[in-house]
């Protein structure tokens, strides 16, 4: 019987935990700049889990859990902007590096996504991010960001336009022999 406090049976908070600890780690990661702090961030999204009454949050548990990360991770990534301004300039400097010989095309073709997808305004490259490689919902975006619906959609159009442009620059330039 719950008293409106987080209830000692962990069962859910260990099937949240199954379920969002991957895709909460790469989220705060992309956030911070940082994997270890990452983990941290995703850590105390869960400590925080474990002190709500399940009734109140398992309803939207997801956008809660994204809510929680993305605004644990923020204030982290302010507080330390310093050191992250240097973390990010070390990841840019790895994601740009070519993929081995041995890489697939299909490879090669990801890691050009990712790279066009880096060039966004972070806002547009977080809406995305959320829809495609978290799978949330405009309404989970909307709620996880603090925006409007319609606002996810434009961001997350403007972004797939930007890409698609890009997309058929690359191609432009590859079958002409330029280089960008």
């Amino acid at each position: 019987m719950s008293d409106g406090h987080a209830t000692l049976d962990g069962a859910w908070i260990r099937a949240a935990v199954e379920r969002f600890e991957g895709p909460l780690v790469l989220y705060a990661a992309r956030l911070t700049g940082d994997a270890e702090r990452a983990r941290d961030v995703v850590q105390e999204v869960f400590l925080r889990l474990c002190s709500q009454p399940q009734r109140e949050v398992e309803t939207h548990l997801a956008e809660w859990l994204y809510t929680v990360c993305r605004n644990y991770a923020l204030d982290i990534r302010r507080k330390e902007r310093r050191m992250i301004a240097m973390n990010e300039t070390a990841e840019a400097a790895r994601s740009s590096a070519p993929p081995p010989d041995e890489a697939l095309e299909r490879r090669e073709a990801a890691h050009e996504a990712l790279k066009m997808l880096d060039g966004l305004p972070d806002d547009q490259q977080e809406v995305i991010r959320l829809k495609f490689q978290h799978g949330r919902s405009y309404k989970e975006i909307a709620a996880i960001t603090e925006r409007s619906i319609s606002h996810v959609g434009v961001l997350i159009h403007l972004g797939l336009k930007t890409l698609r442009a890009r997309v058929a620059e690359s191609g432009a330039n590859a079958a002409t022999g330029k280089t960008s």
